[in-house]
């Protein structure tokens, strides 16, 4: 007999009821350090004061109103965003895979605009993720999540990650974008060579593409920036963000140069949802603290340490791990044994974690996480080797 809830998800026997800081506390009393961050979510941890503040403040004033008004907390985020990336202009919407989706029609539409309609295919990566809607799936072209859903959605070609080259003679007259992760999350945890972006770039320079960069998960400060592009001098003309924009508030965003969004006059996009009041509250909120001084330095010498201990760990247990990858708050380990039973054991002693592709360990430390939650967690996952059945 199907559950109430839909059995889409292979759950962990966890029930949550609360969360504070980095832990999550389960209605049987028992504590976990929450090294997953709801999927690079909770970026600064459970309950925020500041973002409880804000959005508890905004429910007794407004939930929803639509965007037939105008919405000055939307207008604010907006213009801070702005600020503080390339962009020009920013469409709210309610999630990553929403943010992907409407990047998408921004590409086509300004080719559309410009007097180049033909140019609507799109160009992705594989080991990629942008979402669980039919164009966002076949933008990323895994088997595994298109599989029974039936005639996969025209117009997008595929090519290796981290591979300039075959990017080059991928593009085709009637090419419209790329789209590709500054740092893959869910294919592996991994971060491209130095000069992958800007090569990126000159591609598109080169045959007037539009270059989108999709930030759900390394965006919002995971990588120790705001943006994880903004590591190099590479922007693009459009990029999707959501998950930690809001801190576990539903919402996310696509932002757009002037140029990218020629095309985007009324009646070309809407959302019923899309940044509402609350979710715009908690998202000014999240802006509020990452934009103070010092934050990211924080953030950066928390990422330095946990790089150090999890090299460490590694070195020590070499039967069990291989190798560290990823950016920042990002982080991976790519295991010898199986990824996911690591998992397993490491959250039987307390310590929740990810699998990604390429059999790696994901870790999503809360960016709030400084050097006490980081060697607990990296002592547990010692621990589990240390007791690894032996091989």
């Amino acid at each position: 007999m199907i559950t109430p809830v839909m059995p889409t998800y292979g759950r962990w026997d966890l029930a949550v009821e609360r969360g504070e800081g980095c832990y999550l506390y389960t209605t049987d009393g028992r504590k976990f350090l929450d090294f997953t961050s709801g999927i690079a979510v909770t970026s600064l941890g459970h309950c925020h004061p500041h973002v409880i503040e804000a959005v508890t403040k905004q429910a007794g004033q407004l939930w929803h109103s639509s965007n037939l008004f105008r919405i000055p907390g939307q207008e604010k985020l907006a213009q801070r965003l702005v600020e503080n990336s390339f962009a020009d202009t920013v469409f709210f919407n309610n999630s990553g895979a929403e943010a992907c989706e409407l990047s998408l029609k921004v590409a086509r539409k300004y080719q559309s605009t410009v007097g180049h309609p033909e140019k609507y295919r799109v160009i992705g990566c594989n080991g990629s993720f942008h979402g669980r809607s039919f164009a966002t799936l076949a933008a990323a072209g895994a088997e595994a999540y298109l599989k029974g859903f039936g005639p996969v959605m025209d117009g997008f070609d595929h090519v290796a990650w981290n591979n300039l080259n075959e990017m080059r003679a991928a593009v085709t007259p009637e090419t419209a974008a790329i789209i590709v992760e500054p740092v893959q999350g869910e294919g592996g945890v991994r971060a491209p060579s130095a000069d992958y972006l800007k090569g990126l770039r000159a591609i598109c320079d080169e045959y007037g593409l539009m270059l989108i960069f999709d930030e759900v998960q390394c965006g919002m400060g995971r990588t120790g920036k705001l943006f994880a592009h903004q590591w190099t001098d590479v922007a693009p003309d459009i990029m999707a963000v959501a998950k930690a924009l809001g801190n576990g508030m539903p919402i996310g965003a696509c932002l757009a140069t002037e140029k990218a969004a020629v095309g985007m006059v009324p009646g070309t996009h809407g959302s019923t949802f899309g940044g509402n009041p609350m979710a715009v509250a908690a998202g000014n909120a999240v802006l509020d603290v990452m934009l103070e001084p010092g934050f990211f330095d924080r953030v950066n010498d928390a990422a330095k340490y946990l790089w150090s201990k999890l090299d460490a760990l590694v070195a020590a247990n070499p039967k069990i791990f291989d190798s560290v990858r990823g950016s920042g708050m990002l982080a991976g380990i790519k295991c010898v044994v199986t990824a996911g039973d690591v998992v397993t054991k490491a959250r039987e002693k307390g310590l929740l974690v990810l699998t990604a592709g390429d059999n790696v360990l994901r870790i999503l430390p809360p960016l709030i996480a400084g050097k006490a939650e980081i060697d607990e967690a990296v002592g547990i996952l010692g621990k589990v080797a240390s007791e690894w059945p032996a091989q």
